[in-house]
Formats: structure tokens, sequence, C-alpha cells
């Protein structure tokens, strides 16, 4: 018997296949709609009537974040990690099921080509999970690890937090809904072009074998050991090369949060200099779902300028230095570097548009 005659007969039964996917969405959709839904459904009813949905992460009621520290350090990490530890268990729980419920074969016949389809498809897929970076992060690694193409899982990762219906609405109440458009506009052209481009750019580039494996290798494993051995060596994995530079990364960030946002006087708050800043400190540092919304409203009534601010509102979500470095065993470094490059970029575009627009 041939080897590719071989895996056909490894190949998933149809009827499993779609019990499996079923399976995996019923989790999904319960869910989403306890940690994203049913929240943002109320919070965007009190965006409605109060313009606002709480005081900024970074500092407060206070035009500037406290000096570096320990204790700022830490009181950051608290605030950060009880806002979003649902949703990162969350997206620990589906990045660890998609490798061990989805078929291989399947995922790879719908989002394994490297083509706009298969991107489209993954940024399309983000709209309903609305996580923030470092939450969606996990689900594109495990699909990485099922060799589902890195345009789709870009676009998926990206789009969760960029094109996110809920902060699309928040944004709307409380800032205006001309930066909601903006925020729209550039967050799909990062979503769906820049997705698409590194998709191309990565080429043939290698990963290493303990995280991304060939194909074939793959569907033999779906058929090794049992469900619930499969799913406890996922989420180890996952907690191991994840976890640890998760955490450091949002300790090391918290006390560098009032050297990324300094508080700028009146003839620097709406220059090119000061949009490009805020455009790399937005890159690296890490927020919450919807975080940079408080943020940038809170620095605007102490004078920061629709330019900083449009740039801000772009670059917060899209990526940070724990997410990239959550991701980055399972993407060719090339590719992360230009998507962060991209995302530095397009958020000094936006911040231009937004300082010559708003």
């Amino acid at each position: 018997m041939s080897h590719s005659t071989g895996l056909a007969g490894k190949q998933s039964h149809p009827k499993k296949v779609i019990l499996s996917v079923i399976i995996f969405l019923l989790i999904a959709i319960a869910g989403l709609s306890y940690v994203k839904w049913y929240p943002y459904y109320n919070k965007a009813m009190d965006a409605a009537v109060k313009h606002s949905i709480g005081a900024s992460i970074v500092s407060g009621k206070n035009p500037e974040a406290p000096a570096p520290s320990w204790t700022s350090a830490w009181e950051y990490t608290k605030a950060y990690y009880n806002s979003v530890w649902k949703a990162a268990v969350l997206g620990i729980l589906l990045g660890s099921l998609v490798q061990v419920l989805i078929p291989t074969q399947w995922l790879l016949s719908v989002l394994g080509r490297a083509n706009f389809r298969s991107t489209a498809i993954g940024g399309l897929a983000s709209i309903p999970g609305m996580m923030c970076t470092c939450c969606a992060a996990p689900l594109a690694v495990g699909l990485r690890k099922k060799n589902v193409s890195v345009g789709t899982c870009l676009a998926f990762w990206l789009g969760n937090p960029t094109i996110n219906p809920a902060t699309l609405i928040f944004m709307g109440f409380v800032l205006s809904w001309k930066f909601t458009v903006l925020r729209l506009v550039f967050g799909l052209l990062l979503t769906f072009g820049v997705s698409y481009l590194a998709n191309r750019y990565a080429g043939n580039a290698e990963l290493p074998k303990e995280v991304t494996q060939p194909a074939e290798e793959a569907i033999q494993e779906e058929h090794t050991g049992s469900f619930l051995s499969r799913w406890g060596r996922s989420i180890w994995s996952m907690l191991l090369h994840i976890v640890p530079a998760y955490i450091l990364a949002v300790l090391l960030l918290g006390a560098a949060r009032a050297w990324l946002f300094p508080h700028l006087g009146e003839a620097a708050s709406n220059s090119l200099i000061a949009i490009i800043g805020f455009a790399i400190a937005g890159m690296l540092f890490v927020i919450p779902t919807a975080a940079e919304i408080p943020i940038v409203q809170t620095m605007m009534s102490f004078g920061l300028g629709t330019g900083p601010a449009s740039a801000l509102l772009l670059t917060l979500p899209s990526v940070s230095l724990p997410s990239l470095l959550m991701v980055s065993r399972s993407f060719p470094a090339k590719v992360l570097w230009f998507v962060a490059a991209s995302v530095v970029v397009i958020g000094i575009v936006a911040g231009i548009a937004g300082m010559l627009l708003l």
C-alpha cells in the first residue's frame, strides 16, 4: 500500500467531521456568549447613555501614568488580567480544541491555501470572536499547528481586535462616528491586506518541527492515542510556550507605560513626531478589548490631538509585544516583523488622516 493510500484511509468520515465541527462551534458559541456577547451588549447600552466605558487602564483619570516601578508593573498586571482572564482561558480552550476536534484534512481543504479567499475567510471568521490580540493568539497558534495558511491565521488574529464590531459601536458612542469610520477603514486594510501580503511574503519559510508538522504527520497524529491524551498534550504545549512570555511581557509593559505614553505639551500634541511615537508605543503595548477607547478619551481630555489619537486607536489593539511573543513559534520571524512594521506604518497613515480630517 502506498503512503498516500495509507493517508487516505486515515481521513475522517464525513459524518465524524460534521459532528466535530458542530461540537467545536457549540463550545465556541457558549464561551463567547458568556465572555463576550452578553457583557458587550450591556456595555453598549451603558456607552450609549454615559458616553464612556470606564477609566483609562493606563493612567486612570490622570494626565499621565505612574512612574516606572515594581508597584506600577504589578498594579497594571492585576488590572489587565482581571479584565481578560476569562477570554484568555477561552482562547486557550478553543486553541487546544481546534487541534484535536477539527480534522486536519478538512481545515486544509477550507483554509490551507495561500490565496485571498482563505485569507478572507479567516478575517470574516474573526468578527464574532471580538477578542483582544493576546486572547486570539492561542487560536492562531492552534490553527497554525493544523497547517492552516499564514494569511488565514493572521487575518483571524488581526481581525479579532481591529474589526471588532462591539469596539466599533463603543467608539461611536464614546468618541465619534468619524473615529469609528477611520478605524474601520484602516482595520480592514490591516486585517485583509497585510495578512494577504504576509502570506505571499512568507513563501516556503520553515517553522520549528515541534510547532508545525507536515500535513501528513498531523493527519496521522489525529489517530494516535485517546482524545483526552491528545487534548492534554495540546493544552500543556500551549501553557508551556505561551503563558510565561505573556505574563513577563505584561509586567514589563506595565512598568514602562509612563515612558510609552507621556503627557505632551500643546505644541507637540498633534504633530507628526507624536503620531510616529504613539504608533510605535501602541504597537508594543498590551491592552484588554476596547481599552483603547478610554485611553484615548482620557488623553484627549488632557490635550492630545486627533492625529496621535487616531494612530493609537488602530495600533493599540492590533498587536502587542506579548501577543507577538505568544505566536513567535508559529510564524516565520520575517512575517512577524513585517506585521509589526505594517501596524506601525498603517497607524502613522491613520494618524495623519485623523490629523487632517477630524
